[in-house]
């Protein structure tokens, strides 16, 4: 799944490169945090939240459909090195 989150996330910002997805997976959740540059953050989130929404819908969906646990996806500015 963590590679879906990441082909998602990379066909909506200018940089592919920028885009990092980390999986934390617990007994019944898997976490996939999404971490993108601040100035990208609009188009991964998108006008009122429709994107992260139907990207969240999509991987619940995606994840269902294989039969894995619960997936939660967490999209966060990414830090400056």
């Amino acid at each position: 799944m963590k590679e879906f989150v990441e082909f998602m996330a990379k066909h909506l910002v200018d940089d592919p490169d920028s885009v990092e997805v980390t999986e934390i997976s617990g007994e019944r959740t898997s976490v996939y945090e999404l971490r993108v540059p601040k100035e990208e953050l609009g188009r991964v989130i998108g006008h009122r939240g429709n994107i992260a929404k139907a990207m969240r819908v999509l991987l619940a969906a995606a994840c269902a459909k294989q039969g894995k646990k619960r997936a939660v996806l967490e999209i966060l500015e990414k830090k400056e090195s």
